[in-house]
């Protein structure tokens, strides 16, 4: 077997996954993604299956890697990279990693809201850069508790943000189509009817949906423009469920408060790219669910998905389903 092995994370973390996959005996190349398109098309077409995070696996990238690939092997849960339907049309499993790596971005989500909302970020850097502000220059922040926090995706990493913020004593309020009813009632969540009723309700917002069709772009300059004045947003799920011009324009003019982000949507982001220098924002490297803990978890689920597969074993997590 050889296999594609790109997730930067997956190899830079020690842990068990890495003798996992070396006692397969399988030839292991190793590639420093996420892979561009281009990138995936030049070495694609020898591999069994791909350890993949979020490379470009296109329709093209799928044509190209047979009939060699059999498996895709995904450290992680969005498969907004993968054409999901191309490779189930052409029988190829997608396999997945639910349930791995909810806590340690949950927890992520309140480290960028918290810096934002305590001004910790900004005042770091400039006592770092030797500005110690005194007096009634020392920046403001602000308290958390009783503002309205609306969460967008009530999965498990909502639900670990609903669960954190009910001890931090903010209103909760959540949109998601496969609303857990019995959750909400347990945690004191009110159920939205859409995702616009969230963006318009809240003083904080959090993002844990999918990207597809309905949700790219969703916060944008119209959309800003419906939100509560000087708004948080905090987004550990796809850079392109925002609209980076409107966001900066938003963080510019003081419509919007704070913007906390782990994702963009170009990574690594250009020079120009418009929120480097917005105010009032944090930009981390998508590194939410990058713990010695949760690299652990993720990894060892995606090896052990990958290796129950190839050895014809049914123990693995399917993201796509189809006939045999």
């Amino acid at each position: 077997m050889r296999i594609l092995l790109t997730t930067t994370s997956y190899q830079d973390t020690p842990g068990p996954h890495h003798d996992l996959l070396a006692s397969t005996g399988w030839e292991i190349a190793r590639e420093r993604g996420p892979l561009p398109e281009e990138k995936m098309l030049e070495i694609a077409g020898e591999f069994d299956g791909f350890l993949c995070g979020d490379d470009s696996i296109t329709k093209e990238v799928i044509n190209k890697s047979l009939p060699h690939l059999k498996v895709i092997s995904k450290y992680g849960i969005g498969l907004d990279k993968i054409n999901v339907e191309h490779a189930t049309a052409k029988k190829i499993p997608i396999l997945f990693t639910p349930g791995v790596n909810h806590t340690t971005v949950a927890e992520h989500c309140f480290g960028l809201l918290l810096g934002l909302t305590k001004k910790i970020h900004s005042n770091a850097n400039e006592v770092a850069s030797g500005s110690w502000k005194a007096g009634w220059k020392k920046p403001v922040g602000n308290e958390i508790l009783g503002k309205t926090i609306g969460i967008i995706g009530l999965g498990r990493i909502g639900k670990e943000v609903a669960i954190r913020a009910s001890v931090f004593g903010l209103n909760i309020i959540a949109y998601d189509p496969f609303f857990d009813e019995e959750f909400a009632n347990v945690n004191g969540i009110r159920k939205c009817s859409n995702m616009d009723e969230v963006l318009c309700s809240s003083d904080i917002v959090s993002l844990h949906c999918f990207l597809n069709d309905e949700t790219h772009g969703m916060i944008n300059s119209a959309k800003i423009e419906q939100m509560k004045d000087n708004v948080i947003v905090i987004n550990c799920a796809r850079g392109e469920l925002v609209e980076a011009g409107a966001m900066k324009e938003g963080l510019l003019s003081g419509r919007v408060g704070g913007y906390g982000t782990d994702v963009l949507d170009s990574e690594p982001p250009q020079e120009n790219h418009p929120l480097l220098d917005a105010p009032n924002c944090i930009i981390t490297s998508h590194i939410a669910s990058r713990t010695h803990e949760s690299v652990e978890r993720q990894a060892g689920m995606a090896t052990r998905n990958l290796i129950s597969f190839l050895n014809g074993k049914d123990d693995y997590t399917q993201a796509n389903k189809f006939d045999s």
